[in-house]
């Protein structure tokens, strides 16, 4: 009997190596995927630039939300640039989620912004829909911690290139299909080389595929991130031009969003999709998702645990949408979005943060 045991001890043993290694391969697949695509962000600076510095939530050292507010202005703690990522796949697309974290969305200034925010949040409290502003309908003036971010959509073939692009900008999904594509009726983004060329406004990080008016560059100090695959130091970049690298959210952010709320997640929600697609093995079939996990950072300083990570991103304008959607479902939520044929796939044969994983 001892020695039964030993060999299933040593077979198991052996699954286990080999599944760490397939692991690594597709991680490392999904790294090359995301940096080969991997956007410039042009970073407009406002007038509290440690603030607008892309970088990581933990750049403190720590996985606390509710410190990163006061600790943005520590020059002890430098804001390495480095950007979040995901990797999903068809038949026929890359669907790669990219998110941009600052410590501070300071909408309305770094003290003012906080003090309005929490000025409309007691009033709606006291009064129900009582606010001495006007703009309780508005995304919130101010709040620790901030992340939005992008979807770049790539199609797949001998020489795979930017399908369509959605960026996050308060709440709203923004639509844009490559200068000289042939898609029509959506916006327009351009590429360097073979990667989206993004706005980052200062102060509410807002991204789309250009700056505002009230923001254009000549106005305005900007800062260009590029991937280089070397967190840089914004402080040191005489140039303007800082290089970041990259993080994946399945093993940084998402862990401790699967253990609830804690001292990085101040709020949790149930995320329940239908009917999402899948191929295995060349044989077609649909998975129910069906999970909880932390939707939304801790943090204190103005409205409070307003700051989302990517799954907890929606559409104000698409409420009857299930949450989640848009990042664990991308397929769908990109055909729906861009009017797309049959020929587009959304049967997935690689989204891991929904148990499917290529060979």
């Amino acid at each position: 009997m001892g020695r039964v045991w030993m060999l299933i001890a040593l077979f198991l043993a052996a699954a286990s190596v080999q599944a760490s290694a397939q692991n690594k391969g597709w991680a490392a697949r999904d790294r090359e995927v995301a940096a080969r695509f991997a956007p410039v962000f042009y970073q407009g600076l406002g007038d509290k630039p440690r603030a607008d510095y892309i970088t990581r939530f933990d750049f403190d050292g720590d996985w606390r939300g509710d410190n990163n507010w006061e600790h943005a202005d520590d020059p002890r703690f430098p804001l390495k640039a480095y950007v979040y990522y995901a990797v999903s796949e068809t038949a026929t697309h890359y669907f790669i989620h990219y998110a941009v974290f600052h410590p501070r969305d300071y909408k309305g200034g770094g003290l003012r912004g906080p003090l309005l925010s929490e000025a409309i949040r007691e009033g709606v409290r006291r009064g129900g829909k009582f606010d001495p502003t006007g703009l309780s309908g508005e995304a919130v003036l101010a709040h620790e911690n901030d992340m939005e971010g992008c979807l770049v959509v790539v199609a797949k073939g001998a020489q795979p290139k930017v399908f369509v692009v959605e960026t996050l900008s308060h709440d709203r999904f923004l639509k844009y299909a490559p200068e000289g594509g042939a898609l029509a009726g959506f916006g327009r983004v351009s590429l360097e080389g073979e990667r989206p060329r993004l706005y980052v406004e200062p102060k509410g990080h807002g991204i789309s595929a250009e700056a505002p008016a009230k923001d254009q560059p000549a106005r305005q100090a900007l800062l260009a991130y590029h991937f280089t695959g070397a967190a840089g130091d914004p402080e040191e970049a005489g140039d303007g031009r800082v290089g970041y690298d990259l993080l994946p959210l399945l093993t940084t952010l998402w862990p401790r969003a699967r253990k609830g709320v804690n001292e990085t997640y101040g709020a949790t929600l149930s995320y329940k999709l239908d009917g999402v697609g899948v191929l295995r093995a060349g044989k077609a079939s649909s998975l129910k998702v069906s999970l909880t996990a932390g939707s939304a950072f801790l943090g204190k300083v103005g409205a409070p645990n307003m700051a989302r990570p990517p799954w907890g991103w929606f559409d104000r304008g698409e409420r009857e949408t299930p949450p989640g959607t848009w990042f664990f479902d991308p397929a769908r939520t990109v055909k729906r979005h861009f009017r797309l044929g049959e020929e587009f796939s959304t049967a997935y044969v690689h989204a891991p943060f929904i148990g499917v994983t290529r060979r």
